[in-house]
């Protein structure tokens, strides 16, 4: 019998063994394809309700920037205790208008209290230890003279029977002896006296030394008392300008340490408006900047004082002074908005600010095409900036749409589906 063999037809003769190798070739060559012709971008579906719009536009920009500030007294001088002490009593209250010396606080301590009480003591017995060693040097020195009086009288009648004798022993009417004993003894008085009177020189050199010594010490005492008495003065806290007091930080019965800060003068004659700027503008804010504020309807002049170099939390300060007039019943502490002018205005491609900015950083944007179905990722480059406006720079034509609100819940997605 004959066995007919039929061939394996389609699918089934692709996948044969020995086509197996031609088969993955065109399943590869099929991938390629699909990854190069596929479309890349990542798509979200939005709410087109929930999103801002916004249309690219060529106008004029204002090239301005609208800052907060807080008025600041131009000078401020802090208040510290010399002393440490116990508040007894707040004589000014915090807004209280001062002059220079007046007393802010009172302030006790005991222990000084006590040092100048000691020091009083001791003062008063050194003063009468001089004042008994004054009395017994005059009264040594009155007995010295008198003693003195008694040598001189004893040399004296001494030199005479001396005297008397050697006469009488030249004539030889007097014995040697006698004679030389009349010598002896005048010569003895002469010598005498004399070591005496060296003994009371050098005893009163010491007793003068004494006395100096004990008059320096009381100097020293009466400086000491002196120090303690302008250390209790110290315990009164005294205005060291004339202004206001503010921030005032004490309570009666508080054990203030010296050195450490409890309030502070401020100087109301000139004020500043201290504001924190976006390090954005960093290169472009120096010093003589013109600036203008609005109050009761009224515009006032400023200028920029100081510029700080120090930048925090993506901010750097700076400080306005009044150029003319300053605004009436200005209070520290108060809010103004200035208006800082950065240059002249110019024609430029404009949008809106928006919460866009947080996210991308001015780089890039959702374009909305024109059926206004969809939104696409666009780089961009923003220039300046305004209270309403930024600056294209590139990337965008005056007509197109740009979505301008908060980017946070898109991620990374290039396109967006605005659903209606």
């Amino acid at each position: 019998m004959d066995i007919k063999l039929e061939k394996k037809k389609g699918w089934r003769a692709i996948f044969q063994k020995k086509n197996l190798p031609y088969a993955a070739v065109v399943v590869l060559i099929g991938f390629i394809g699909w990854l190069i012709l596929r479309d890349n971008s990542s798509t979200l579906r939005v709410d087109a309700g929930l999103v801002n719009i916004a249309t690219v536009e060529q106008g004029e920009f204002n090239d301005y920037v609208r800052l907060t500030g807080s008025v600041q007294p131009m000078t401020t001088v802090q208040l510290s205790p010399l002393e440490s002490g116990v508040v007894e009593r707040i004589v000014a209250e915090e807004g209280t208008q001062v002059k220079r010396g007046d007393v802010i606080l009172e302030m006790s301590n005991n222990s000084l209290s006590m040092q100048i009480l000691q020091s009083e003591a001791d003062l008063a017995e050194k003063q009468n230890i001089l004042r008994n060693t004054l009395i017994s040097m005059e009264q040594n020195r009155l007995n010295l003279r008198q003693e003195q009086m008694q040598l001189d009288m004893e040399v004296e009648r001494k030199r005479r029977a001396f005297t008397n004798n050697d006469v009488l022993y030249k004539k030889e009417l007097l014995a040697r002896e006698t004679w030389l004993q009349s010598k002896e003894d005048y010569e003895y008085s002469v010598k005498r006296r004399s070591l005496i009177m060296e003994r009371q020189k050098q005893d009163s050199l010491y007793r003068t030394n004494q006395v100096k010594q004990m008059e320096s010490d009381l100097q020293s005492m009466a400086r000491n008392m002196q120090l303690i008495r302008q250390r209790v003065d110290n315990l009164l806290v005294k205005a060291p300008i004339d202004g206001e007091v503010g921030a005032l930080d004490v309570v009666l019965g508080r054990n203030v340490g010296s050195g450490s800060s409890i309030g502070q003068i401020n100087d109301m004659s000139a004020f500043k408006v201290a504001t924190l700027i976006d390090e954005h503008y960093i290169d472009r804010i120096v010093v003589g900047l013109p600036a203008t504020i609005e109050r009761q309807e009224r515009k006032y002049d400023m200028v920029i004082r100081k510029v700080y170099p120090e930048v925090s939390g993506g901010q750097f300060r700076a400080d306005f002074t009044f150029a003319g007039d300053i605004p009436e019943n200005i209070r520290i502490g108060q809010t103004y908005h200035i208006n800082l002018q950065l240059g002249e205005a110019s024609e430029a491609v404009i949008i809106p600010r928006g919460a866009f900015y947080q996210t991308t950083g001015g780089s890039w944007i959702y374009v909305v095409d024109p059926s206004g179905e969809k939104a696409y990722r666009r780089d961009i480059r923003i220039g300046r900036q305004n209270p309403q406006h930024y600056e294209v720079l590139e990337g965008l034509e005056p007509g197109e749409k740009v979505i301008t609100s908060a980017y946070e819940n898109f991620g990374s997605h290039d396109v967006l589906i605005l659903k209606r």
